[in-house]
């Protein structure tokens, strides 16, 4: 179960430690600018993620969501449900094409080319990959994760080992000169917002994701665990940006002013770090919109996303910087209802979907035969859906005992 449990852990992370994140940018506007106080809104913005994401992990196991209306409309009202889609949907676009501005600065900042030039490149990019199977160039470049956390490791030892600190004056400068997300004139409020920002952003690709468990009990493990590593990154990032905040802030790329203090080889390879990330956020982000909006027309899939990639592009000019202070705190207020409505009902029915949890752990457990009949009565799937499901995780599980039987004899 814990192996299980840890895969989507790290799933979960990857979802929401994207783009923004690898920046440094959000870090930036919703905490460091805060002084001192933002360590207080790390800790609001971890419970809270905690807890959505173990809504979200949940929920989409439940219901082996396919889409994420198959959970909104069933946990919320209609009006609700309405309101949390297009919610997701306009997070789609609006982060899609703010990432178009984030390839610019990336590369900006680094080599100094015009911004036009990053924007362009991932135009290209994304209007080429959208031709092929998207799920498995995702895969391949789904390594930028792992060593964006490695690169936040790295910055955190240089900080706090190399840097001398005087946590007053780093905390009035942050206060004083560092600018805050629109809208959000307190700690408080900017953590949640952040939290929210974080949580629509990876609301839809979590609940798919989840979708393909049957076993909710391990996936609402993950929820808790990917939601305590997602606390740990927060902070260790923060910490770093606030000690630096002097040399970092003005930067597009704080995280890569941070890494570039440490050795600029480190720099160079952060830079297409972060390319990677943008690129992987912008891809996830244009598919599902496209996905959403042909759901009913599957041919026009491709002409739909190729028109949403150049609209998006146009609209990156308006800047890196801009763009995240002033769109990025609403898409945030409309994540926090989304998380509200979900948590709420999480909470509100946790019995139930525990007690669903050990019913299809009992089933595997007993593969066939009228025990199995007679959990899929009483579980919320329908019948067939349930027993298939039983089914392929025995059938995964004998697999798994195969291949460790194997290694015992080699």
């Amino acid at each position: 179960m814990w192996k299980r449990s840890l895969a989507v852990a790290a799933s979960f992370v990857g979802i929401v430690v994207g783009a923004g994140f690898a920046s440094g940018m959000e870090a930036l506007q919703y905490f460091v600018a805060y002084g001192t106080n933002g360590f207080y809104g790390v800790i609001l913005a971890s419970v809270t993620m905690l807890f959505a994401a173990t809504a979200f992990m949940t929920f989409g196991s439940y219901f082996l969501a396919r889409e994420h209306n198959e959970v909104f409309y069933n946990v919320a009202s209609k009006p609700a449900a309405f309101i949390m889609d297009w919610s997701a949907v306009a997070c789609m676009f609006s982060v899609g094409f703010v990432m178009f501005a984030g390839a610019g600065s990336n590369l900006q900042q680094s080599f100094g080319w015009p911004i036009w030039v990053g924007a362009v490149a991932m135009l290209a990019l994304m209007l080429i990959v959208g031709r092929f199977d998207v799920d498995k160039v995702s895969s391949v470049i789904g390594w930028a994760t792992p060593l964006l956390v490695v690169f936040v490791l790295i910055g955190s030892i240089y900080s706090f080992t190399q840097v001398d600190v005087n946590w007053n004056e780093v905390g009035d400068y942050a206060q004083q000169e560092v600018a805050r997300a629109d809208g959000t004139p307190f700690w408080w409020l900017g953590a949640l917002n952040h939290t929210g920002l974080n949580a629509l952003c990876g609301v839809s690709m979590a609940l798919v994701m989840a979708g393909d468990e049957f076993d909710t009990k391990s996936t609402r493990y993950g929820g808790i665990l990917g939601g305590a590593i997602y606390a740990v990154m927060l902070a260790l990032l923060v910490a770093s940006l606030l000690i630096q905040v002097e040399s970092v802030n003005g930067a597009d790329m704080p995280l890569l002013a941070v890494i570039d203090n440490v050795d600029p080889v480190l720099g160079f390879i952060m830079t297409w770090v972060i390319f990677l990330m943008v690129f992987n956020t912008c891809l996830g982000m244009f598919y599902a919109l496209a996905k959403r909006l042909t759901s009913k027309h599957p041919e026009r899939f491709y002409p739909t996303y190729a028109i949403a990639c150049v609209v998006g592009f146009g609209l990156s000019f308006a800047g890196f910087q801009p763009l995240v202070n002033s769109l990025y705190p609403i898409l945030g207020y409309l994540g926090l209802f989304v998380m509200a409505v979900m948590t709420v009902t999480y909470l509100r029915h946790r019995d139930e979907l525990k007690d669903e949890g050990e019913r299809r752990a009992d089933a595997v457990e007993a593969g066939d035969g009228q025990e199995v009949e007679d959990l899929a009565a009483e579980s919320n799937l329908e019948e067939d859906e349930f027993k298939d499901a039983v089914q392929e995780e025995v059938e995964s599980s004998e697999d798994d005992n195969k291949r460790r039987s194997l290694n015992d004899l080699l």
